[in-house]
């Protein structure tokens, strides 16, 4: 048995082999992939060569061992239905849908307990969204906004507009999104915005006055950004992750005198001061209800096979401003 395995091989680069699928073990059971989603933040850094040297793909992720070095196999977000079952597993779990992080593959053999196991009436669609949902409500909870505050947020790709989205529901003052292309503005407002801008027209009335930004453009410029942006003792949350690019911060003005806090929020960890109540699974499994509640499959924008995977970054690398998210579909 085989199955088609996407593969980063250099900065502008990704190439779709075929290798041979081994037999699920002990514990273990197959996958058929049914779909995956680009991460546009995290694959854009890899595709344009621009992640660290030496870094681990991710030590969290069973799937992702190995350094962020070319060829790499990438990708953390599959949804498919278990097709076979090996020893110690029960059979019965044959036929259900599961949650995966998984690179960009047709099929996998994974770890029975390195999956989610997804009710039948998730839609596929909504439920690869799941590692993307589950960021945003990182963020908001490390930033943990209070009533009546006015919050920004830096940057609406799908993330941006995920973490909009579940801040739609506090009782804000105000929430004011930045992005640079029309279209996602445009989408940040069905997302909950009280209004979305343009970073490059900031005015000066919006010049320190947030309680609360985020940080989630990706654009290592927008952090002098939300430095400008926030008020005396405001909090910044850094969701961006920026790879080898580094950040001109003038940290000499506002940042000094105005008692600002910087964030760094990733979702791999919990803060400290949340561990005793919180896990990961139970945040994971909270990140599931707020699937069926916010329906994150509307922000899907484009649709593509594993054959088409070079039209598919290419399209992310050179036309951000027509995509939000795109996703991989196999047959």
């Amino acid at each position: 048995m085989t199955f088609d395995v996407l593969f980063f091989t250099g900065p502008g680069s990704v190439v779709v082999r075929t290798e041979d699928l081994e037999q699920p073990g002990s514990g273990q059971v197959l996958v058929h992939t049914h779909v995956t989603a680009i991460s546009p933040g995290t694959e854009m850094l890899i595709y344009r060569g621009q992640m660290p040297a030496g870094l681990t793909a991710d030590e969290t992720i069973p799937a992702l061992g190995g350094e962020l070095a070319y060829p790499l196999k990438y990708g953390y977000s599959a949804v498919g239905r278990i097709v076979e079952t090996g020893p110690g597993v029960d059979p019965s779990l044959s036929g259900q849908p599961v949650f995966s992080f998984q690179p960009h593959q047709s099929s996998f053999v994974s770890a029975i307990d390195d999956l989610t196991i997804l009710p039948e009436d998730l839609s596929t669609d909504d439920a690869v969204l799941l590692p993307t949902v589950e960021t945003a409500l990182s963020f908001v909870m490390d930033g943990a906004p209070l009533a009546g505050e006015r919050v920004a947020i830096l940057g609406q790709g799908i993330v941006g507009l995920l973490t909009t989205t579940l801040l739609s529901d506090f009782p804000l003052q105000d929430i004011i999104t930045f992005d640079r292309y029309p279209a996602r503005r445009l989408a940040s407002m069905t997302a909950g915005a009280t209004e979305s801008l343009s970073p490059d027209g900031i005015q000066p009335d919006n010049l320190r006055c947030f309680d609360l930004v985020f940080e989630l453009s990706g654009r290592p410029e927008a952090l002098d950004t939300a430095v400008a942006l926030a008020g005396l003792e405001g909090r910044i949350v850094v969701g961006s992750w920026y790879g080898n690019k580094r950040a001109a911060v003038s940290f000499g003005d506002q940042f000094h005198r105005g008692r600002l806090k910087l964030i760094s929020s990733q979702v791999s960890r919990l803060a400290p001061h949340l561990t005793g109540r919180w896990t990961k699974a139970r945040r994971l499994k909270f990140a599931i209800e707020l699937i069926r509640r916010y329906k994150p499959s509307r922000f899907i924008t484009h649709r593509f096979r594993l054959d088409q995977a070079a039209e598919a970054y290419r399209l992310i690398d050179r036309e951000p401003h027509n995509s939000i998210q795109v996703v991989f579909e196999y047959v």
